[in-house]
């Protein structure tokens, strides 16, 4: 069974239509990017997914559960944990503090506190900055609060929607190979990208959506040597 499951999505911004009846899967233990130029709908679909905008029609489960009409708050107890675009830390508060919201829906005290070891793992200078200002960190330490956070919450699958924007190559890089790390343990993550090359070097699979379209599916090894992915999404 599918950790994720969309069908026939569709979704409408009053009179225009921004997805336009997708399907797709993401099963337990793998990676499936979502790429396609800015304003292909790939925010829009991680958002109709996580319960911040309603879909016009479609399903979405999660672990076989219908999510469609489920609030955004219970979705992530249920086991859904979103890394959104632009990051939006707690810029107030400290890195520490930032991390224990997101274990706000835990009660175990132990089990948050080996949440918290393991994402200094991850993430060794988010242990170093635990007391610092979240807001003053740099926008590539900012996106590791982010994912950590996430992490925080001990999720089943993990949505991340462009994780590498506004970085410099250096943090970009450094955000994959993490990225590489928390898949090799086996988690699960719907991984949205501008950047195709990155997000295909991660990737078990992926989609590629168009205008709210997907025009294209496989393994991301096949796609990132497509001639047609390459000269639309690669540069080459």
């Amino acid at each position: 069974m599918a950790m994720l499951e969309v069908r026939n999505l569709n979704v409408y911004f009053g009179v225009i239509q921004a997805i336009k009846d997708i399907s797709f899967n993401v099963d337990k233990g793998e990676v499936v990017a979502l790429i396609g130029a800015n304003g292909a709908g790939k925010t829009t679909t991680l958002h109709t997914i996580t319960g911040l905008i309603a879909p016009k029609s479609g399903s979405i489960t999660l672990d076989g559960k219908d999510i469609v009409k489920v609030p955004a708050h219970k979705i992530v107890s249920m086991g859904m944990a979103h890394v959104p675009e632009g990051r939006r830390v707690f810029a107030s508060l400290s890195v520490y503090d930032n991390l224990k919201m997101g274990a706000y829906t835990r009660k175990d005290k132990n089990e948050i506190n080996n949440s918290l070891e393991m994402v200094f793992e991850y993430f060794p200078r988010l242990k170093e900055r635990r007391s610092q200002v979240a807001g003053t960190l740099s926008g590539g330490e900012q996106q590791m609060l982010a994912m950590g956070r996430a992490l925080m919450s001990n999720p089943s699958i993990i949505l991340m929607d462009e994780p590498s924007m506004g970085l410099s190559p250096l943090y970009v890089g450094e955000i994959f190979e993490i990225i590489k790390k928390i898949k090799n343990e086996g988690a699960t993550v719907l991984l949205v990208e501008q950047n195709a090359n990155m997000a295909l070097s991660v990737a078990n699979r992926a989609y590629v959506l168009e205008t709210g379209k997907i025009i294209m599916d496989g393994a991301a090894s096949d796609l990132l040597n497509d001639e047609r992915v390459r000269k639309a999404y690669l540069g080459a």
